[in-house]
C-alpha cells in the first residue's frame, strides 16, 4: 500500500511506504493535511527556473526535508509534518523571489543554500529586518546576496572598507563572495582590473622550475578562485579579461615593488603567508583599490617555526580605522549541510585535544 498524493488532474502513487509505517500521514487523515499553497505572478518561465530540470529542484528538496511536493502550474502540495512542509514552503518561496532577477535555473548549489538558511534562521525574527540594510550584488548572471548574518555582514564591511579580512573554515562563502565583489566593481567601472594572488607555499614560492608561463605556473593555485569567475561571467568572456590583462593572476612572491591602483585585490588562502609577505601584500594597495585577504587560520601549510601572517595581521590590524575583520563559524557554512557537522567535528576535536595538552602541560610543571 502506498499512500496517494493529489496531483491535479488525479492522484500519483508516492514512494514513500504506508501510512502506518511512515512519518507522513495520507491527505485527509486526521494526522496531517497537505500544507497548499500558490506563487504570484504564475510565469511559466519563472516556474520553470524554480523547479529545475525535470524537477531536480523540488526532488533536492523533498529528499533533504523528507516531504513529498506536488506542482501544478504555480499551485503547490506538500505533504509531509507541518514542520517540514512549512520550512519546504519557506524554501521555496525563496528561490521562486531568486528567480525574479534572473533568466538563469536554480542551480543545485542554491538550494543547498536556501535549505541550510532556512534551518538556521528557523524561528528568528531578526532575519527579515537584516536585509533591509544588506548588499545584493547584481551580475548579468547572477543577483548575490548574504545567506546567513555572518555573510552580509561580510558584504557590508567589503563595501564600507578599503581592506578587509575574511577568516574562518572552507565553505563559508569567503572566497566566492570576494570575486563576486570584485566582479561587480570591475562591471561598475569602479576599478580598472582585478588581481588574484595566493601564496605558492606548496612549491616553496619558487616556480621558475615550474614549466609554462606565468599563468600556467599558477593556474593550479588559483583553481578556486577561477571556479567563481567562470560561474559568474562564464568561460570566454574571462578568458578575454585574462588576455586583456583585466584579470591578473599574480603569485604572491611576485607582488614585491608594485603599486597597485585602481584595482581589486584578492588575497586567498593567506594563513600561508610569512609575517614578512603579508607586511608586502597590504603596503601595496594604492589609490582607489580594495583588498580583501581570506583564509582559515586551521589549515596553515607553513614550515615549522614560521608564524602566519594571517594570525599575526588579527593581532596587529584590528583596531586600524578602514579594515575590517570577519571571522566565520563553522556553523556559517553554506556548502553541503555535510560539510558544516564534519568541519564542527573536527573543531571539538582540536578543541578537546589542546585542553588536555594544556592540563598536561600544568601537571608537568606542577611535577
Amino acid at each position: 500500500m502506498r499512500c496517494p498524493i493529489p496531483s491535479g488532474d488525479g492522484w500519483r502513487k508516492s514512494p514513500r511506504p504506508a501510512c502506518a509505517a511512515s512519518a507522513i500521514s495520507c491527505p485527509g487523515s486526521s494526522l496531517s493535511r497537505p500544507l497548499t499553497f500558490e506563487l504570484h505572478p504564475a510565469e511559466a518561465e519563472r516556474l520553470s527556473l524554480l523547479c529545475g530540470q525535470q524537477n531536480a529542484n523540488l526532488e533536492q528538496i523533498e529528499s533533504y526535508l523528507d516531504v513529498r511536493i506536488v506542482q501544478r502550474n504555480n499551485a503547490f502540495s506538500i505533504v509531509g509534518g507541518s514542520h517540514r512542509s512549512a520550512r519546504a514552503e519557506s524554501v521555496i518561496r525563496r528561490l521562486f523571489e531568486l528567480t525574479a532577477d534572473t533568466s538563469q535555473p536554480i542551480q543545485r548549489r542554491q538550494v543547498n543554500l536556501e535549505l541550510s538558511r532556512v534551518e538556521r534562521d528557523e524561528g528568528n525574527g531578526d532575519d527579515r529586518e537584516m536585509e533591509e540594510d544588506e548588499v545584493v550584488i547584481r551580475l548579468r548572471r547572477h543577483v548575490i546576496r548574504g545567506q546567513n548574518p555572518r555573510q552580509r555582514d561580510y558584504l557590508r564591511r567589503i563595501a564600507n572598507h578599503d581592506i578587509s579580512f575574511g577568516i574562518g573554515p572552507a565553505g563559508t562563502g569567503k572566497t566566492y563572495l570576494a570575486v563576486a565583489c570584485a566582479v561587480a566593481a570591475l562591471a561598475d567601472n569602479e576599478i580598472e582590473r582585478i588581481l588574484l594572488v595566493r601564496p605558492a607555499v606548496e612549491a616553496g614560492e619558487k616556480l621558475g622550475f615550474l614549466p609554462g608561463d606565468i599563468g600556467q605556473k599558477i593556474d593550479p593555485y588559483l583553481r578556486p578562485l577561477f571556479d567563481a569567475l567562470y560561474e559568474m561571467l562564464g568561460f570566454e568572456r574571462v578568458g578575454k579579461l585574462i588576455t586583456r590583462g583585466t584579470i591578473e593572476l599574480a603569485p604572491l612572491a611576485y607582488m614585491r615593488g608594485r603599486t597597485l591602483n585602481e584595482s581589486f585585490v584578492i588575497l586567498d588562502e593567506a594563513q600561508n603567508t610569512t609575517v614578512e609577505q603579508m607586511k608586502m601584500f597590504l603596503t601595496r594597495i594604492g589609490f582607489g583599490s580594495k583588498a580583501i585577504i581570506t583564509g582559515d587560520i586551521t589549515q596553515v601549510d607553513l614550515p615549522r617555526g614560521q608564524y602566519s601572517g594571517l594570525k599575526h595581521a588579527d593581532r596587529v590590524l584590528a583596531e586600524i580605522e578602514g579594515i575590517s575583520f570577519t571571522w566565520f563559524l563553522p556553523r556559517d557554512v553554506v556548502r553541503h549541510p555535510l560539510v558544516q557537522r564534519i568541519v564542527q567535528a573536527y573543531e571539538n576535536t582540536e578543541n578537546t585535544e589542546n585542553a588536555e595538552n594544556a592540563e598536561n602541560t600544568g601537571e608537568d610543571r606542577e611535577r
